[in-house]
C-alpha cells in the first residue's frame, strides 16, 4: 500500500492558519486521502528546510514572508507567478520545484462566483501586500485604477504603479488619499486589514463612498460580514467576502497538484462553512 501524498504549508509566523482545514476539506471533495501541515520556516532557515521539506511532500503553499525568497529554489516558474515574481504554491514534478500563484486566480474566482466581473473603474484601497495583485490582475483586465490609500503610503502607492505601468503600459492609474476617494465605480477592493477582527466596527471608507458603486470585494474575512460589506449590501451593491478568495486559491492550488477541477458549488460550501466558523475563532489571513 502506498503512503499518503503529503502537502503543507510554510511561513513565520505561521499563527492560526486556516489552510489545513481548507485543504483536508478540499481533499475530501476530491476523494484525495492525503496529509496536509504546517511548517514554520524562519527566514533564515529557508533555503535549507526548504529542499528538506520538498524531498518528502508533492506541495507546498507559501505564505509570508517566503513569497519571493522561495524563487531561487525553484525549478521554474509558471504563469502569475512568473509575472508577479510571487510563490503562493509549489508543485514537486519529476523535473524539479515548481512555483505558481494562485492568489490571482483565487480573486478572479471570487469575483466571477460573486456575479462581480472586474471590469470598468475600479478602486483599489491600500497598496501592499496582496492590493499588488489586485491592481495586476484589474491592469489586466483593463480596468481603470483609482488606488487610494493613505499619505504616509503615497511613496509605496508610486513604486506599485510603476510595476503595474511595466506589466501594462496603457494603463489608466490614479493615486488619490483616501478621504478623497469619489466617483462612480464598478467595483471597489479593499485591501487593507481595515475592518478585521478584533476592529470589527471600523471601515476603510464612509458608506457615501459606496453610492454609486454596483460591486465591493473585500480581503478581509474575519468577521463573516465586515462593516464595509454590511454598507456595501445596505447600498444595494453585490458584497463578496475574502474568504471566497482563500478557499478558491486552495482549489486552484489543488487543481495543480491532482489536475483535476472543482465543482464551483461544492466550493462555495466550504466558502460557507469557513465563513461561518472565522466568526468564532481567532484565524489570522495569512497572505
Amino acid at each position: 500500500m502506498s503512503a499518503q501524498p503529503a502537502f503543507a504549508v510554510i511561513g513565520h509566523p505561521l499563527g492560526h492558519s486556516m489552510s489545513p482545514f481548507i485543504h483536508r476539506r478540499l481533499f475530501s471533495l476530491l476523494g484525495v486521502d492525503a496529509t496536509y501541515a504546517m511548517q514554520d520556516i524562519a527566514p533564515e532557515n529557508l533555503a535549507t528546510e526548504l529542499p528538506a521539506l520538498l524531498a518528502k511532500t508533492r506541495g507546498v503553499n507559501v505564505t509570508i514572508p517566503h513569497k519571493q525568497a522561495v524563487i531561487p529554489l525553484m525549478t521554474r516558474l509558471e504563469g502569475r507567478a512568473q509575472i508577479y515574481q510571487s510563490v503562493n504554491t509549489i508543485a514537486v514534478t519529476p523535473d524539479g520545484a515548481v512555483g505558481y500563484n494562485t492568489d490571482a486566480d483565487g480573486f478572479r474566482h471570487a469575483l466571477q462566483e460573486g456575479g462581480a466581473p472586474l471590469s470598468g473603474r475600479v478602486a483599489l484601497l491600500g497598496c501592499g501586500g496582496v492590493g499588488r495583485t489586485f491592481a495586476c490582475e484589474a491592469a489586466l483586465a483593463g480596468c481603470r485604477i483609482v488606488n487610494a490609500v493613505r499619505e504616509a503610503d503615497r511613496e509605496m502607492a508610486a513604486a506599485l504603479r510603476t510595476f503595474v505601468q511595466q506589466l501594462v503600459p496603457e494603463v489608466d492609474y490614479t493615486i488619490v488619499s483616501l478621504d478623497a476617494l469619489q466617483g462612480e465605480f464598478d467595483l471597489l477592493i479593499n485591501a487593507t486589514p481595515v475592518g478585521m477582527y478584533p476592529h470589527t466596527d471600523a471601515s476603510p471608507v464612509a458608506a457615501g463612498v459606496l453610492a454609486h458603486t454596483k460591486a465591493v470585494f473585500d480581503a478581509v474575512y474575519n468577521p463573516r460580514e465586515t462593516q464595509l460589506l454590511q454598507m456595501a449590501k445596505a447600498q444595494g451593491a453585490a458584497a463578496i467576502g475574502g474568504m471566497a478568495m482563500l478557499v478558491w486559491q486552495a482549489a486552484d492550488a489543488q487543481t495543480i497538484w491532482f489536475g483535476r477541477e472543482f465543482d464551483p458549488q461544492a466550493v462555495a460550501g466550504v466558502v460557507e462553512k469557513y465563513t461561518y466558523l472565522s466568526n468564532f475563532v481567532p484565524f489570522h489571513l495569512q497572505k
